[in-house]
């Protein structure tokens, strides 16, 4: 059963620009990964450091094997220091 990821992300104000080219990079290798059915990137009108990415996966083990995928060798070690607080994962299935 296909699922949907929300992945929140707030950047530093003043490296807003270094935060959009790494995320640039990253999401064209999560677009590619296999069962991807797409995503999408939302900035908050009021803060255009505040995103959130709504990831389409075709399965919940697609999904798994992304974010093993980035807690190892594709982890993105370079956007932590780029970030204003911490990620915030969330997941919803349709209804």
């Amino acid at each position: 059963m296909a699922l949907t990821a929300f992945l929140e992300l707030e950047f530093k104000p003043d490296v807003l620009g270094e935060g959009r080219a790494l995320m640039d990079r990253v999401l064209k290798e999560t677009r590619a990964f296999d069962g991807c059915l797409g995503l999408e990137v939302l900035a908050d009108r009021s803060n255009e450091a505040r995103w959130v990415v709504v990831e389409k996966w075709e399965s919940e083990q697609h999904d798994a094997a992304y974010r093993e995928f980035r807690a190892g060798p594709g982890a993105i070690t370079d956007l932590g220091p780029l970030l204003a607080g911490a990620p915030k994962l969330t997941y919803y299935n349709e209804v």
